[in-house]
């Protein structure tokens, strides 16, 4: 069994989120991602709880760096009691060019970074929640002074789940040792990978702090191909070829390429950018490389493709939602299938 969380389009924006949360209630999904890219994580966050009563809502995952630990930890405090409990703070570093170059934000060392962040928060919560004394100070962040005119006070559901995306080794032992979960990214969720890779390696984290394996969710983001036939699976697989030649485009994501010997793929997927050639990235892709990273079915038969790829290896995975809602029964049922 698992628990489904529904996908958003990163396009969508505050004036279409709140119908697409509760569409995705009433569909059965367990929970809701909301992605921080073109529009504010929080905001997404905040409109979406507000339009559903039994969905959880989670941040997929919100650009840590740019924002104060005190910010995020003020606004989540406030999602999480106007939702009864329904919020889950996902968090990510980004890469070092979009945080320097389009945020304007410092790029230290990521992975005691975001550690001290996901730390910080912890104290700043139990200030709010207990009113101890603020007193976090680490290489990175240092939070010693909240007046009591300032503190929100305490909340009736003070844990609010703190998850982390996570490529690398040492980021994702980090996310073993210190938080609730791991979002994985896309290029991250070949079985393979899983196996050999990010599940060791979470393993090694989480018996470095002795913390118990049970205490860590694994929420799988794959790039799935699905529709009501198969001409609508062949065009969803050719929107994923599009989307992976971007993402590979990125050395950050090439270590899940180097486990299949594709790493040279990667090289050529970043010149191509280099020389402003967009259009010829799909193309870089093969069918080979989408059947490793993209799960593909109809919707009568994606619940099994997926369980037979994924059963055993987490317990939740995100599933799109239809752009059509004349299918919403049919994705619905596929949902139902997941979760059963």
């Amino acid at each position: 069994m698992f628990k489904v969380y529904a996908t958003t389009p990163e396009s969508m924006g505050p004036c279409g989120i709140a119908a697409h949360a509760a569409r995705a209630e009433a569909m059965g999904f367990d929970g809701l991602h909301v992605p921080d890219a073109i529009h504010d994580g929080l905001l997404l966050a905040a409109l979406a709880l507000q339009a559903t009563r039994r969905l959880r809502v989670g941040t997929s995952v919100l650009v840590a760096f740019p924002r104060s630990p005190m910010t995020v930890a003020v606004a989540a405090w406030d999602l999480q009691q106007l939702s009864g409990g329904r919020f889950e703070l996902g968090l990510g570093t980004q890469i070092k060019q979009n945080i320097e170059q389009r945020y304007s934000a410092r790029w230290d060392s990521p992975v005691p970074q975001l550690r001290e962040y996901v730390q910080s928060l912890r104290a700043i919560f139990d200030s709010f929640q207990h009113g101890t004394p603020l007193r976090f100070e680490g290489e990175h962040y240092r939070f010693t002074r909240l007046q009591p005119f300032f503190n929100p006070g305490p909340i009736a559901h003070p844990d609010i789940p703190l998850l982390c995306g996570a490529v690398g080794p040492a980021m994702t032992r980090m996310v073993g040792r210190i938080a609730d979960g791991m979002i994985t990214h896309p290029t991250n969720t070949p079985p393979e990978y899983l196996r050999t890779v990010c599940l060791p390696r979470l393993r090694d984290g989480l018996e470095r702090a002795g913390r118990d394996p049970a205490a860590l969710r694994l929420i799988l983001g794959p790039l799935v191909a699905t529709g009501v036939d198969e001409q609508a699976v062949a065009q969803q697989w050719e929107e994923q070829r599009r989307l992976l030649g971007f993402l590979y485009s990125t050395p950050a994501y090439w270590p899940s390429l180097e486990l299949f010997g594709w790493q040279a793929r990667g090289a050529e997927l970043q010149a191509l950018t280099r020389e402003g050639r967009w259009q010829d990235l799909p193309a870089v892709v093969t069918d080979e490389m989408l059947s490793a990273f993209v799960p593909r079915g109809s919707y009568a038969e994606i619940a099994e493709v997926l369980r037979a790829r994924y059963a055993g290896l987490a317990d939740s995975i995100t599933f799109p939602m239809p752009q059509d809602t004349a299918q919403d029964t049919q994705a619905a049922a596929a949902i139902a299938r997941l979760r059963a």
